[in-house]
């Protein structure tokens, strides 16, 4: 349903499909399909019948294992949330990113700076705020599971450093990722950690495997509030141009 104002009757809530509602003038679909995505029961359908009822039930059982494995290897580093009786989760888990007193830093620090670890962030602030859900899946080999898990473990580092006092509250390695290779190869670097600090934590990122974020840190709530397209302008698709 969509939310319609003035221009467009002043119908309040329109279903795509219509209503009976007394007045409702409903006239179709926005964007999507009627009733959702097409392709969201053809891609479930064609997972099932190409893995089979064993290799489920094996990604299944991989996929909770490498949940837990991570969980118990980050787990005397982080609190990690809704762990049954026997302290196990499913096939994702939860970390607490709310409490590191004396620092000023939170879960979009932490996911920034897994870039410059070479890593994309978990979901971030759900179902809990300030929360990462670390979902690996039954597709990571365990190699790929510690070099996550070394990332976060180094970052929880990092934090002890402020808290500590051995790095400054806000003018930090996580307080200003990520780093971009512009930023590190720059002739000018006024921080007070090191390019290597920065860029190259751990010893398996080297220069050879680097992936460099493709940008600095951005204001994501003004990013949010003020979208703005990179691609070409629609001039730049006209007819005349196509013809050149």
């Amino acid at each position: 349903s969509s939310g319609i104002n003035a221009e467009y009757g002043g119908h309040g809530i329109i279903p795509p499909m219509g209503t009976d509602a007394p007045g409702a003038r409903p006239f179709g679909q926005i964007s999507a399909a009627p009733y959702g995505s097409a392709l969201i029961l053809p891609i479930s359908w064609a997972y099932i019948k190409l893995m089979g009822p064993e290799a489920l039930r094996k990604a299944t059982q991989v996929a909770i294992l490498n949940a837990n494995y991570m969980a118990k290897r980050l787990e005397p580093h982080y609190d990690i949330l809704f762990k049954n009786e026997n302290g196990m989760c499913a096939h994702e888990f939860i970390m607490d990113t709310r409490h590191f007193e004396g620092t000023t830093v939170g879960v979009m620090d932490i996911a920034k700076r897994l870039q410059d670890y070479g890593f994309h962030a978990p979901t971030t602030s759900w179902p809990v705020v300030n929360t990462l859900m670390v979902e690996p899946t039954e597709s990571e080999d365990k190699g790929e599971l510690d070099r996550y898990c070394d990332a976060l473990i180094s970052i929880r580092q990092e934090i002890t450093d402020i808290q500590e006092g051995h790095a400054d509250v806000e003018n930090n390695v996580i307080k200003r990722a990520p780093h971009t290779q512009a930023v590190v190869t720059s002739d000018a670097w006024d921080r007070p950690y090191t390019r290597k600090e920065a860029a190259f934590p751990l010893p398996w990122i080297t220069t050879d495997k680097k992936v460099w974020p493709a940008s600095a840190r951005v204001d994501d709530a003004y990013g949010d509030q003020n979208v703005f397209c990179t691609c070409p302008p629609v001039e730049a698709y006209s007819i005349d141009d196509l013809k050149k």
